[in-house]
């Protein structure tokens, strides 16, 4: 089956972080008993996507993966007879991948650091995320071998973790194959799971699924959903899709039951609200504010051109889609929305005075756009776009017959070329997410209670940071982009303390579903977002 993957703009699996419960920020000390309770933690193995395996900041680099959930859970399991725990470490911090020498996936984000001088003394102050510069060393066709206990993939779906071939070095230039996987796979044709099934572990946690709404939300819902197509094959669910809720169910029982056939225990643990991590709560919906020094200049030309427009929306019946940029508070962007009434042909009529035999050129960008409103949600990547002059269309409209300045002021991202679709998640977008993700939730809480496993309630817990925060040891952690501590610099994975604080929360799970009392880790003394100065190299 061909499973497409996009190697290059990686932004995969949902992140979460879960659970307010203070106990958690507690030391072991000498002389503290602690009790496994009805379950064998004498071999942890765990399995999923970029969330199990320490994905972080855009790509997979070592620091990330020694913070991984399972890793962190791993060293509190050694309080109750837990042994050793062994992931496919990659070479570096860079965190891009090699194939014959050639980089295929990126390095890891940072932010940049300014320098300046407080008391004397040179400080870096953190500003924008960019990308690592150097060169990885970790190269796939060096197969990671020996025992494993991490079977976390970046990028994997449900129905990833049964395919045939998904570990084949040969196939990850065609893209029928995962490079994260082919480093470590036991073979060309074998299955994540299957290779998790044979670690033969006492205890497992399961958390996948994130994925199959997650790159649908974070391509602004340029796929398809199947449960609208109706198509449940695993070989035909598309790139940017959501994964049929049928196909989701009938995958995740059959890994359940692989992961479960030599009686291990374990934890399955449920998909958080995607919308609600920083990829699509930074930017606002109003993001133009009339003190920018390069869009206040603009407003009165864009109000002027705007207002024949507004004219034509008011006298079609559409006045809900009229644009006007203020100069007192802060501005909608125009995006489209594909659910909208395309009047182009009524737009061609009203603006033929203006632009002649170019206005159903030009009345093609306006047929379906409308401001934004508080139910849109921007992406993070938006952010780069915002104000800024498309170049494309600046070079259709000039090719066009449209003099450069006309053809500049029509061109501004998000002012008079709306965003396009791959930058917003629109109300009818978010819903199906919402739907898909309510019905994947049902099936893992389900074959949880059928199978006597813990089940970890990450959507439910994860209001609490993603609604005012959570607090800690010593903080406050929130999804506030770059500042809240529990979201690494892609907006979507965890930071080091997001892992921790995840792995308590499974923990938590899991001694109230086998009377165990694990102990969990104090949060504090784990890293969040950092300055690119000091980083490891």
């Amino acid at each position: 089956m061909k499973k497409n993957i996009k190697y290059i703009a990686l932004f995969a699996a949902a992140a979460v972080f879960v659970s307010c419960e203070n106990e958690f920020d507690q030391s072991v000390e000498n002389g503290d008993f602690f009790d496994a309770g009805q379950a064998d933690f004498t071999k942890f193995v765990s399995v999923g996507n970029s969330l199990t395996s320490g994905f972080a900041d855009g790509a997979l680099y070592l620091e990330g993966q020694e913070n991984s959930f399972p890793n962190i859970m791993a060293q509190q399991f050694e309080f109750v007879g837990g042994g050793e725990f062994n992931q496919p470490l990659v070479n570096d911090n860079l965190g891009g991948l090699l194939l014959n020498g050639t980089q295929i996936t990126p390095n890891r984000f940072v932010l940049a650091g300014e320098e300046v001088l407080i008391d004397n003394e040179l400080v870096a102050l953190p500003t924008v995320p960019i990308v690592l510069n150097g060169t990885p060393t970790t190269e796939i066709t060096n197969k990671f071998t020996g025992p494993l206990n991490n079977f976390g993939v970046p990028l994997a779906r449900v129905f990833h973790l049964v395919a045939p071939g998904y570990g084949s070095i040969a196939g990850v230039p065609a893209g029928t194959a995962n490079p994260f996987f082919a480093r470590f796979s036991s073979s060309d044709t074998a299955t994540v799971i299957d290779d998790a099934a044979a670690a033969n572990g006492t205890f497992f946690t399961l958390w996948i699924g994130n994925n199959d709404i997650l790159a649908y939300a974070t391509s602004g819902g340029i796929g398809v959903d199947n449960n609208q197509t109706g198509q449940t094959s695993p070989a035909m669910q598309g790139d940017n899709s959501i994964t049929n809720n049928n196909t989701f169910a009938g995958v995740y029982a059959s890994l359940v039951a692989k992961m479960t056939a030599n009686g291990a225990k374990g934890a399955l643990i449920n998909i958080p609200d995607v919308t609600s991590i920083p990829f699509f709560t930074t930017v606002p919906f109003a993001p133009f504010a009339p003190n920018n020094p390069t869009f206040a200049p603009r407003i009165p030309a864009l109000n002027a051109f705007y207002a024949q427009l507004n004219q034509a929306f008011t006298a079609f019946g559409f006045p809900e889609r009229s644009v006007t940029f203020s100069t007192t508070a802060a501005s909608p962007a125009v995006i489209r929305d594909e659910t909208l009434t395309d009047i182009t042909p009524q737009l061609t009529v009203a603006l033929t005075p203006q632009f002649g035999p170019l206005a159903g050129f030009v009345a093609q960008q306006f047929g379906q756009i409308r401001p934004a409103t508080a139910n849109d949600l921007l992406t993070l990547t938006s952010s780069r776009v915002l104000g800024q002059v498309n170049q494309t269309r600046l070079a259709q409209l000039i090719g066009a017959g449209l003099p450069p300045e006309t053809a500049g002021l029509l061109s501004f991202n998000g002012l008079t070329f709306a965003l396009q679709d791959q930058f917003t998640l629109t109300p009818d977008e978010q819903s199906r997410i919402a739907s898909a993700q309510a019905s994947y939730n049902a099936t893992i809480a389900g074959l949880a209670q059928a199978n006597g496993l813990a089940f970890v309630d990450a959507r439910s817990v994860l209001q609490g940071v993603a609604q005012g925060g959570v607090p800690y040891n010593g903080g406050l952690l929130t999804s506030v982009f770059a500042r809240g501590g529990a979201f690494s610099l892609d907006g979507v994975h965890p930071t080091p303390r997001g892992y921790a604080f995840t792995a308590n929360t499974i923990i938590q799970a899991i001694n109230a579903k086998y009377g165990s009392t694990i102990p969990g880790v104090d949060i504090g003394q784990y890293k969040s977002v950092q300055p690119s100065n000091g980083l490891p190299q």
